[in-house]
């Protein structure tokens, strides 16, 4: 039910004599995060050395010989999944630069809000861009940079940056991590025997058999080299407002956030839906994979019986979907369909863990009508999407999201379905915090459903769409 898009996943390894093939690992872990592009960028102690793919990890970097391409103990990983910038390898990263001082790998999970009028002002000063990513700026801001010391460079840069990111900085001598001051983007610190892992996941540390440290706090720039860890916090104190999202979709559901897994929170905010809902239908179903850890909360709270009602095909990949008109035509069949013999003659409550156009809802909610469904009953295990995201996150713009346009019985009859019901802001927070939404966090990224943006984006006309921000959609850019 989502037209939602994963942001980017990033892997860094400091130390180690299998650098490259944890990398790999660890961005075939975050796989979820970004599919259109990977790269790795490796330093053996004298050159940096860099391979950059279209397409999934595992199609890319399971051969020995690229691997062999990636000699050192020194590597960072990227998966793309573009919201600024045309899909082409020059965009790819991680990015490498030879600074004065040294070369420099730069890995970025996030967006800038403020890129296109710190790019113009660089451009007029005389740098030169060879991508169109926002994330070439900051290099660029690092290159400029009057300060002696790399850490001190890249402190300068990111003071005239504004957004919501993750990085990662691979130098002939540290690996540098850094969150935003919101903490938006999430970015983690593991350890394998004496080598220091920095990573968007938990998922990513497991698959190398790394012990989860802890998160990077927001705001916190960690330098390590030779083995020790160095925290900085330069930037003015700010609480916390992590990415709602994160919680509700992004992250990978056996990954950590806050010492329990996606998954649980995800079920507590089925739990909390319930709580929500009139006792109706007869059985619930899950819209695979997404909404299952809802559906089995919902189901554990109502004492209802929890069905695949729909069966998803794993197996359906992007060659086969795109090419011929009368196959896209098929649209939601050919990742779905119903489970005939468990929904039959039954008044089912169908549940996601969003709803953004609704274009896949409706498609769905007819196939249940189709295979015999008496009623369908939608719950959605978070509150309607009204605003769109400039933080990293590929979401439509305001005209395109369903709950900004329509009331929820306007939703309702758009999609076909007897009832249409969302998560509470509240019961969401409740789902989340276990508290009331004033205490664990006072608030999280959440302006997707409430319209409070924690960094204003810049240039936003009426629709709340950035309209400096075309430039870098790749429409204009050759």
């Amino acid at each position: 039910m989502k037209s939602i898009r994963e942001e980017c996943g990033v892997f860094g390894i400091h130390n180690s004599r299998d650098a490259s093939a944890l990398t790999a690992l660890g961005l075939h872990s975050l796989q979820h995060r970004g599919q259109e592009g990977c790269g790795i960028v490796s330093f053996d102690g004298n050159n940096f050395h860099s391979e950059k793919r279209h397409g999934l990890v595992g199609d890319n970097f399971t051969n020995k010989d690229v691997l062999k391409k990636l000699p050192g103990n020194f590597a960072i990983g990227h998966n793309r999944y573009s919201t600024t910038g045309e899909t082409s390898l020059r965009n790819i990263q991680p990015f490498f630069a030879d600074l004065y001082g040294g070369g420099i790998s730069l890995a970025h999970n996030g967006n800038l809000t403020n890129a296109i009028t710190l790019r113009e002002k660089l451009v007029k000063d005389g740098a030169i861009f060879r991508t169109t990513s926002d994330t070439e700026t900051i290099v660029q801001l690092i290159a400029k940079s009057n300060r002696i010391k790399i850490v001190d460079k890249i402190i300068d840069a990111l003071f005239q940056i504004q957004g919501g990111f993750a990085l990662i900085f691979m130098t002939n001598k540290k690996l540098i991590g850094v969150r935003d001051p919101f903490g938006i983007r999430p970015l983690i610190l593991g350890k394998i025997k004496n080598s220091y892992v920095l990573a968007s996941e938990t998922c990513a540390l497991d698959i190398i058999g790394a012990k989860f440290i802890r998160e990077i706090e927001n705001g916190e720039i960690v330098v390590i080299e030779n083995n020790v860890l160095k925290s900085l916090k330069p930037f003015p104190k700010k609480k916390a407002r992590p990415c709602v999202f994160e919680y509700i979709y992004f992250t990978r559901p056996d990954s950590l956030l806050r010492g329990r897994t996606a998954y649980e929170y995800r079920k507590k905010l089925g739990y909390e839906l319930a709580k929500e809902t009139e006792n109706i239908g007869d059985i619930i179903i899950p819209v695979p994979d997404s909404g299952v850890p809802a559906s089995i909360g919902f189901s554990q709270y109502k004492k209802k019986h929890f069905e695949l009602g729909l069966i998803r095909n794993h197996y359906v990949g992007r060659t086969f979907i795109e090419p011929e008109q009368n196959i896209r035509s098929l649209g939601v069949k050919l990742k779905l369909n119903a489970n005939q013999s468990a929904i039959k003659n039954k008044s089912v409550i169908l549940i996601d863990d969003s709803l953004v156009r609704g274009t896949t809802c409706t498609k769905i909610v007819k196939m249940l009508y189709d295979h015999g469904v008496k009623e369908v009953h939608v719950r959605i295990a978070c509150p309607e999407i009204k605003f769109p995201d400039f933080y990293g996150i590929d979401m439509p713009s305001k005209k395109e999201l369903l709950a900004a346009n329509k009331s929820v019985e306007e939703m309702r009859k758009h999609i076909g379905a007897n009832s249409l019901k969302f998560l509470s802001i509240d019961g969401m927070y409740k789902a989340l915090c276990e508290e009331s939404r004033n205490k664990l966090y006072p608030q999280f990224t959440d302006h997707y459903f409430t319209g409070d943006y924690p960094i204003k984006p810049m240039n936003i006309n009426d629709n709340n769409n950035i309209t400096q921000l075309s430039f870098l959609s790749g429409k204009s850019t050759n």
